[in-house]
């Protein structure tokens, strides 16, 4: 069934275009990988937010069907929105119809305003976080990269759910998750067994953990997500791989972070005594460890120390 799908579907779609010019941003060429067939991912710099990346440090990936693109995650400013649309059309002639935002930071999100002739989808959970931080993180990443965005053209993308979606004649399965920042919508594509998880998963790359509900939340939902069949992932930020690779990265990372603040909290000790620590040799090859473990202490050991204080007999 499968086979005879992706056949009928690669016959439907008008490729391979012609080949042009290389697509710029930030003075970088932009490079579409194909991660599956009629599928893309576009992967960001291995950085932090600066005027030296322009933004581009999230992933995005789309998806070429016979009734247009699918875009799943956009970029971190409306000019960049502009450079992946003409990536895009490199790749399909198709036009980009539909946007799913998989979480409300702004990497992911601020290039929906390219895009304006397509639908943009998110949770409920994701777009309220939306609302609530816009106006934050539109002067956030205008500070950090110097480029202005317009607030006008920060809008909200409509709310869908969870579960089996058919957008055009396209079947996607999506799956509300909270564990990296309070809403995350994850992806399943089993036309090509290709599992989009957003920022669920870091790969090569440290995980940010500023708004998590709990490490421990995140992890067991990634322990959901192993579950699945698929046989390639793609992350929020770092390259695509084998599920297990990413998921197992990022939970072994999410695992010692835990356990190292719950260890200094149990000990009665401050922030700087979680820090005070080599990481070990196995997150070497992870990009921004020292940087992203430094902020997970700052911004998540007051919440051990309170749990250990509640926890306490009195």
């Amino acid at each position: 069934m499968k086979a005879c799908f992706l056949a009928t579907f690669s016959s439907l779609l008008i490729t391979p275009l012609a080949a042009s010019e290389p697509v710029m941003f930030c003075e970088r060429p932009l490079t579409a990988q194909a991660v599956a067939e009629n599928t893309w991912m576009v992967e960001g710099v291995r950085e932090e937010l600066s005027t030296s990346n322009c933004g581009h440090i999230g992933n995005q990936a789309f998806i070429a069907t016979p009734s247009g693109v699918i875009l799943i995650d956009s970029g971190s400013s409306p000019h960049f929105g502009e450079a992946l649309k003409t990536l895009i059309a490199q790749h399909t002639a198709q036009p980009v119809r539909w946007v799913l935002n998989t979480h409300h930071h702004p990497d992911h999100f601020f290039g929906n305003a390219a895009f304006d002739e397509a639908q943009h989808l998110t949770l409920a959970s994701t777009r309220a976080l939306m609302a609530r931080d816009r106006d934050a993180l539109i002067d956030n990443v205008a500070r950090l990269t110097g480029f202005s965005v317009e607030h006008s053209s920060i809008t909200l993308p409509d709310v869908i759910e969870a579960g089996e979606i058919t957008l055009g004649n396209y079947p996607l399965t999506l799956f509300a998750m909270s564990g990296h920042s309070g809403g995350d919508l994850v992806i399943m594509d089993h036309a090509t067994d290709v599992l989009f998880l957003g920022d669920m998963g870091f790969y090569q790359r440290a995980a940010a953990t500023a708004h998590t509900p709990s490490l421990q939340q995140w992890q067991e939902e990634l322990n959901d997500l192993r579950a699945l069949n698929a046989s390639t992932a793609v992350p929020g930020h770092g390259p695509s791989a084998p599920p297990e690779t990413i998921i197992g990265q990022t939970t072994h990372y999410l695992e010692w972070l835990d356990q190292r603040l719950s260890d200094v909290a149990s000990e009665g000790l401050g922030a700087n005594h979680a820090l005070a620590v080599e990481l070990p040799d196995t997150f070497s090859t992870m990009a921004l460890s020292e940087y992203e473990f430094t902020r997970s202490v700052m911004q998540l050991y007051p919440r051990y120390e309170a749990r250990l204080l509640w926890d306490a007999p009195h």
